[in-house]
């Protein structure tokens, strides 16, 4: 009898199996093996598989080991960087190794993730370069571009991936210029995506995919059709990247890139031919002429736009400077045509004034049906046109399965399963997909109404390893004290455990008065036992991730770190690391945002309840990401304080209250600080 792929993964994951060889203190989770049973059937039989895996499930080896075992063609996706370098460089080797499969991986990332070779050579003859440091800088990516084999950012240590000249050393789809450029055979870029071609698995992350899905320009249009198995990780993001994808965008940064590429091009081939200063000065002029029309907006401001123009902005004004802007592209379209046959730079250029041209065009008309429209208002100005969601996306463009699967081997598909058979397999999966048992929070908007849905539980006995606390006699989330309070309340605890804090805020402005409040009252301590305190923006994200995991085995003192948007989830301080996580506020998302509002408006008019259906689910998950930083292993012990008294007096918080881990209750103050006092005692004895 013919072992299945569910004998062979059952076999992997029983105790003593070949993943006791992969990992550390491997020991058999019902959890784990019953989604990597799931994931195995589906990669049989074809179709869609939705799994939420809470925290401590295993989750990656659990679809890695069925998708290894069943000898096809595997793309795996992930929303970060960070997973997508930790699945290359550590889980997928170990597993490849363990299982003793002649499998071929590859790690395939956006351009602007890889050092561009002809970018660094105009780079180096660019008299503006952004900052006094910048030559260093320079000097030190050069060294390490004639050692680098993938050319991808990551490898290079101490860079700062807010560096400002990471855009002039990289290519975008505009300014990349295919195979005229003088480095097209030792590109980075091409190089990972012929190596993402000839590989039997390959890692990519959300953004790649849907900006192939947008502009067709990534590689995964000859990717995805000879893939049988397709795992998204870290599903939860799904839509929220992909409305990035799928609208269009216009910002007056793209415009002065573009001008001061069309400058730098210009006088290095063809000096005196055109005159670059003026249509130069056009787009530039053009690009303020925009900013100004909105007139002074705090930044952060989005402006909803409804009508011929956003809120507040005088519609003839506006589309007045619409007009202006496109016209400068176009004129400089026109004095590039002129030139197009000395350089390649020139060509792609013309090609990136046209379709300038066209967005700005776009956008002097009225919005798409079933898409919404704002503009992100900041120092430079940016014009988004977004759908709600991606469900038509994904029903129409991505799982449309046996068609591509045809189109791309006919009959064949290189001894693999044919378009005869049911289809590829699709998996998304996440720690957090909904606060109800069907996930209609991610399959709604996802367009996966009809998949097989699976929840795993975590492993983890949050009772004994987790307490709960709400303050009861706490400002309300709408006062002026409440951050002062969460400050102070989190302070203390700190203090008690020597730092080892995560403060998680739902606003920047929250952000910027805790962290100065938490510094404020430790300066009242003596300097070896004042912790540190983090605040986001201050530093790299990397560097505050790492600075506080260290922060914890330096000693007595510790870190704080005070946080928000991308903290809530992605952040792992496993063990002694991390014991207090503080949520200031009840995440809601913020009802003045053009696409919430959008949202909203769209569930209303179905006679449905936007707060039900919408702002209490969004709520819900985002509440379990920033729990979840708390436990990550099954020795992890800590507390949770969430200082929003909602959650105890409004009827929607038992809702909330359900979607959390079960952590046990701390119902005072004086619970809290005795869970404190014993975390700060097994401190002391470890």
């Amino acid at each position: 009898m013919t072992e299945t792929l569910e004998d062979k993964v059952r076999d992997a994951f029983a105790q003593g199996g070949v993943l006791s060889r992969a990992a550390e203190q491997f020991r058999e989770r019902s959890g784990q093996t019953e989604m990597a049973l799931a994931v195995a059937r589906t990669i049989e039989k074809g179709g869609v598989l939705v799994v939420e895996a809470g925290t401590g499930v295993g989750k990656t080896f659990s679809y890695l080991v069925p998708a290894l075992l069943s000898g096809e063609r595997v793309l795996l996706s992930t929303a970060t960087k960070t997973l997508q370098d930790q699945l290359f460089g550590r889980d997928l080797p170990r597993l490849v190794e363990a299982l003793e499969l002649p499998v071929r991986t590859a790690l395939l990332k956006g351009r602007a993730s890889y050092l561009c070779l002809h970018r660094l050579d105009l780079a180096r003859h660019d008299a503006s370069l952004p900052e006094r440091g910048s030559l260093r800088t320079l000097a030190k990516i050069e060294q390490w571009s004639k050692a680098t084999r993938t050319g991808d950012l990551a490898e290079l240590p101490g860079l700062d991936e807010r560096s400002p000249l990471i855009p002039l050393i990289t290519s975008t789809r505009e300014n990349c210029l295919g195979a005229q450029c003088p480095q097209f055979k030792p590109c980075h870029v091409n190089l990972a995506r012929r190596e993402a071609l000839a590989a039997d698995v390959v890692v990519i992350n959300h953004h790649l995919f849907f900006a192939d899905l947008a502009v067709r320009e990534t590689g995964m249009a000859e990717l995805l059709p000879t893939v049988s198995v397709v795992v998204f990780d870290e599903a939860h993001q799904l839509n929220e990247t992909g409305v990035q994808f799928l609208g269009a965008q216009l910002g007056s940064g793209q415009a002065l890139d573009f001008a001061r590429d069309m400058l730098g091009a210009g006088l290095q081939h063809a000096r005196g031919l055109v005159d670059w200063q003026q249509l130069v000065a056009g787009v530039e002029r053009a690009a303020r002429e925009l900013r100004l029309a909105v007139g002074k907006q705090w930044p952060g401001t989005k402006l909803r736009w409804v009508g011929p123009a956003p809120d507040g902005v005088d519609p003839d004004l506006w589309q007045g400077s619409l007009d202006a802007l496109q016209q400068a592209f176009e004129l400089a379209a026109d004095g590039l045509d002129t030139v197009s046959e000395i350089s390649p730079d020139f060509v792609r250029l013309y090609e990136r004034a046209q379709q300038l041209a066209k967005r700005a065009a776009r956008f002097a008309l009225p919005c798409e049906l079933e898409s919404v429209r704002w503009v992100d208002v900041g120092t430079q100005l940016r014009l988004v046109e977004s759908p709600l969601d991606i469900a038509e996306a994904m029903r129409t463009r991505v799982l449309k399965i046996d068609s591509d699967r045809q189109d791309a081997y006919g009959e064949e598909m290189d001894g693999r399963a044919g378009p005869e058979d049911s289809g590829r397999a699709w998996v998304f999966t996440s720690a957090t997909l909904g606060d109800e048992p069907t996930l209609r929070w991610f399959t709604e908007p996802c367009g996966l109404g009809d998949a097989e849905v699976l929840r795993v539980q975590s492993p983890f006995d949050y009772a004994a390893q987790a307490g709960l606390y709400v303050p009861r006699a706490f400002p309300k989330p709408n006062d002026a004290a409440h951050s002062t309070r969460v400050a102070q309340l989190a302070a203390r605890g700190a203090a008690e455990l020597g730092g080892r804090t995560l403060v998680l805020t739902t606003t920047l402005r929250a952000l910027r008065t805790i962290g100065d409040e938490m510094k404020q009252q430790f300066e009242r301590l003596e300097a070896d036992m004042r912790p540190e305190v983090l605040v986001q923006g201050e530093l790299p994200k990397r560097v505050l991730m790492d600075r506080f995991r260290e922060g914890a085995a330096a000693g007595r003192a510790g870190c704080v770190l005070v946080a928000s948007a991308s903290f809530w989830e992605g952040f792992d301080a496993p063990g002694d690391a991390l014991q207090l996580v503080v949520i200031d506020k009840l995440p809601f998302p913020p009802p003045n945002d053009p696409l919430v509002e959008a949202r909203s408006q769209r569930l209303e008019a179905q006679g449905r309840s936007s707060f039900s259906d919408y702002s209490l689910p969004e709520a819900a998950v985002a509440l379990k990401q920033g729990a979840g930083r708390l436990i990550r292993r099954e020795t992890d012990c800590g507390v949770l304080a969430i200082c929003d008294t909602r959650l105890v007096a409004m009827g929607y918080g038992r809702r909330l209250f359900a979607a959390l881990p079960p952590m046990r209750r701390l119902e005072s103050e004086a619970d809290f600080e005795a869970a404190i006092g014993e975390l700060k005692k097994s401190l002391s004895s470890a």
